[in-house]
């Protein structure tokens, strides 16, 4: 942070009789950075450009005339209380005596706790200020005169607690003197208590020091769901995720698991039985979520995000090329290409990778887990949450291997379904195949959208739906005697094969969007300016954070946090849907925009999602002027525009 110290001062000249008025005004230019480091603190910084004047005024004899200005300690006389422990909360007063003709800035108080054992600070109670026209800052809210600010501490267990406060502050004279920030440490040892309440006071380790979390607003979706998790009825709570699970089956991130289960049943042909086909489906869904389990409970237990983890481009491009070739067996591309010997190879391995053996299911549901579905909501951040909190890894696996299964049952229905109602032999059979074929590389795209530029999968799914299309007779002439069925097969054929071109134009007019292949196309500059989205400020790890933060601090800004990934698909459906909105785009107009991408999952992600609680994308935060969470705020799933707008307005009111 760049202050500057303005100084003016008057004195009279008295040698040679000259009876004249010299105005020496002194302009100070003082880079002043507060840094805190553990066990030091440069206070002497504050008064060195005081000295220098003093030193200045001095050389010209006129010291004892001269009209110093009042030192920081004099202008702004700071003490404290000790900690104490009321009513199960522990606080700290804290005064100031401000000197006539002075005041401080409400908004540049800074309560900063370093070397936090068991301890993290809450939000400040400040009181109200005055408004002041102010020639530095603007119109912003001061104090004058006496003024007293009390700081509660946050315990997460009823031991000792320790650690060092930083306590930062700035003001003005009225004369036109701007005093750099000064800031104070406390040291804090506070005693054990007999209860602390640390079930309702406890803040996760990772948000303690810079960054801190405000408990007292209500508690966001996934908190509720983790305190759920208490409540002591344990079928209930079993039920109750297993309804989160049926809600999540059909969500983008559980929905590309329907073709993929389908496609390996149907290319099991004519041999496929309602019995086997139940018995593939039941195990690809168990696979699924005792991976899902296992994960899960490793998040919970030690921050690890195994998802986030196989979000690698050879990993992902190595899964969609087995789609790949599965697609191609249900289009009968083995037995009408290849050489006899090759197309043997080709068949058993896919026969393997389609379930002909039930550790092939296995082994496909495991992958899918991991691969296909990244995503985090509410009720499986709920479950992490909870794990983490209490390190009761049996409940906390048992909530999530149901939720699994609440997610999986739709499968383990739509897979058995498949095995009775699919044709046994003929030319429906064929199409069936090939339907599931054209399903699996849309499989196979939608994974690869994660690592390849937009234009690119705009032009994948364009092929996707034009060559089909020609098979289905989109461009062939109908015979006059064609049945209805015919007429209704070449009307979708026609349908897909148009919006397929869409898709090829709008990759040449600069359009980024499948679902808007057109929007670069006309519209005007102003409505395509404002079609692209918000504009993040890209950070990267706590120290990216903590600087953001302080500089909206420095601004009187609230902070909107988004964790983004190239691999997330909730990611993506913000990005699309709802950051693109008007509404949304008006009601975080005063707010400062950050974003933490976290695709590469490197250490400094992973620290900074473990500092804030977070096991991975989507995740969105809100931080109030002051730099502390909006802890009820917090969103871990996807929210549409309308419903995200209301929500911003009560997280920056």
């Amino acid at each position: 942070m760049r202050n500057y110290f303005m100084g003016k001062y008057k004195f009279r000249a008295l040698k040679l009789g000259i009876v004249n008025k010299l105005i020496l005004s002194t302009l100070f230019g003082i880079s002043f950075n507060i840094a805190i480091n553990g066990s030091s603190l440069a206070e002497e910084s504050t008064s060195a450009p005081l000295k220098q004047l003093d030193s200045l005024i001095s050389s010209f004899g006129l010291g004892a005339e001269s009209d110093e200005p009042l030192h920081p300690d004099k202008a702004f006389v700071f003490s404290h209380d000790e900690p104490t422990h009321k009513d199960g909360v522990d606080s700290i007063e804290m005064q100031w005596q401000i000197a006539d003709k002075h005041y401080l800035y409400r908004n540049k108080f800074k309560f900063i706790l370093k070397e936090a054992k068991n301890l993290a600070v809450g939000e400040a109670e400040k009181p109200p200020g005055e408004m002041k026209e102010d020639q530095f800052f603007g119109t912003l809210e001061v104090y004058h005169g006496d003024q007293t600010i009390t700081l509660p501490f946050i315990r997460e267990s009823s031991e000792a607690a320790s650690g060092t406060l930083y306590v930062v502050y700035q003001g003005c004279a009225e004369r036109g003197i701007c005093y750099p920030p000064i800031n104070k440490k406390i040291k804090l040892n506070l005693p054990a208590v007999s209860n602390a309440n640390g079930s309702n006071n406890s803040v996760a380790n990772s948000t303690t020091v810079d960054v801190t979390t405000s408990d007292t607003a209500p508690l966001a979706e996934q908190d509720q769901i983790a305190a759920s998790l208490n409540s002591g009825n344990t079928l209930l709570t079993l039920i109750s995720f297993f309804g989160f699970g049926l809600l999540l089956a059909f969500t983008p991130c559980v929905f590309p698991m329907i073709p993929i289960l389908s496609g390996i049943i149907v290319g099991q042909g004519r041999d496929i039985t309602t019995r086997k086909a139940f018995t593939m489906s039941l195990v690809y869904v168990l696979a699924m979520a005792l991976t899902y389990t296992f994960a899960g409970v490793l998040a919970g237990l030690f921050g690890e995000n195994l998802q986030a983890a196989f979000q690698n481009p050879w990993i992902l491009g190595s899964f969609s090329l087995v789609f790949v070739l599965l697609s191609l067996s249900m289009f009968g591309f083995y037995e009408l290409q290849m050489p006899a010997s090759i197309q043997g190879k080709l068949t058993t391995a896919s026969n393997r990778q389609q379930g002909g053996s039930l550790t092939g299911v296995a082994i496909m549901g495991l992958l899918s887990a991991l691969i296909v579905g990244p995503c985090v909501a509410a009720p499986l951040a709920g479950a992490l949450i909870y794990i983490g909190q209490t390190g009761d890894a049996l409940l906390g696996g048992m909530a999530l291997f149901a939720l699994s299964m609440g997610m999986g049952a739709p499968l383990l229905l739509i897979g058995t379904s498949a095995g009775k109602l699919l044709p046994k032999a003929g030319g429906w059979m064929d199409t069936v195949k090939a339907f599931f074929g054209v399903m699996l590389l849309a499989v196979a795209i939608w994974m690869l959208e994660r690592i390849i530029p937009a234009a690119a999968s705009m032009l994948l799914w364009a092929a996707l739906l034009i060559i089909p299309a020609i098979y289905m007779g989109a461009i062939d002439s109908l015979p006059q005697d064609a049945t209805g069925w015919k007429k209704l097969w070449k009307g979708v054929g026609l349908f897909i094969l148009i919006y397929g071109i869409m898709l090829m134009v709008g990759v040449a007019s600069g359009s980024k969007d499948p679902l808007q292949p057109l929007k670069g196309i006309g519209g005007g500059g102003v409505a395509t300016a404002q079609n692209e989205g918000l504009v993040f400020q890209q950070i990267k790890g706590i120290d990216g954070l903590e600087a953001a933060l302080a500089d909206a601090g420095s601004r009187d800004q609230p902070v909107f946090l988004d964790f983004y990934a190239d691999w997330c698909i909730s990611c993506k459906e913000f990005e699309a849907l709802t950051f693109s909105d008007p509404a949304v785009q008006r009601a975080l107009s005063g707010v400062k925009l950050i974003q933490a991408d976290v695709t590469a999952n490197d250490d400094i992600d992973q620290a900074l999602m473990k500092k804030l609680g977070i096991f991975g994308p989507p995740a969105l935060l809100f931080f109030d002027r002051s730099g502390v969470e909006v802890k009820a705020a917090r969103l871990v799933q996807f929210m549409d525009a309308d419903k995200f707008a209301e929500h911003v307005q009560g997280a920056v009111k």
